[in-house]
């Protein structure tokens, strides 16, 4: 029996959707507002889920308070209050969009949480606008 258990987490960060090899043109163009020179913001909302057997001795698939804690400790802490862009060395190449932040997200996590559980990660935007990932 394999079970999925969740954790909901938040953060606030700005960030600026741009390729440093495009015009400023070309960048308006594809980005948008998101182009903004001076940044924009987003109160991330995120959940972190994990799923696999329950273990018999706990009755857990994973302690939650483990999750939360690592949930704090690699994303909360490292991009709460941050601009990405600027202030985050995994964007200093990467351009800080819900997709790839929510793969970064994955991968600060995976190293973290045993290899036998499955992990997703949904980070939403805007309450209409969201990603997930899940691996691979």
């Amino acid at each position: 029996m394999r079970v999925k258990v969740s954790r909901k987490a938040h953060f606030n960060a700005a960030h600026r959707l741009y390729r440093k090899d495009w015009s400023f043109e070309k960048n308006d163009r594809v980005f948008g507002k998101c182009n903004n020179p001076n940044y924009h913001g987003h109160n991330y909302e995120l959940i972190v889920s994990v799923t696999g057997a329950i273990d018999q001795e706990t009755g857990y698939v994973m302690d939650i308070k483990d999750l939360k804690d690592l949930i704090e400790e690699e994303v909360v802490s490292a991009f709460d209050h941050k601009n990405l862009n600027e202030d985050c060395p995994e964007f200093a190449e990467l351009n800080p969009t819900a997709e790839h932040i929510a793969v970064v997200i994955w991968n600060k996590l995976r190293n973290r949480i045993k290899s036998e559980l499955d992990l997703e990660v949904v980070l939403y935007e805007t309450p209409r606008n969201f990603v997930t990932y899940s691996g691979g």
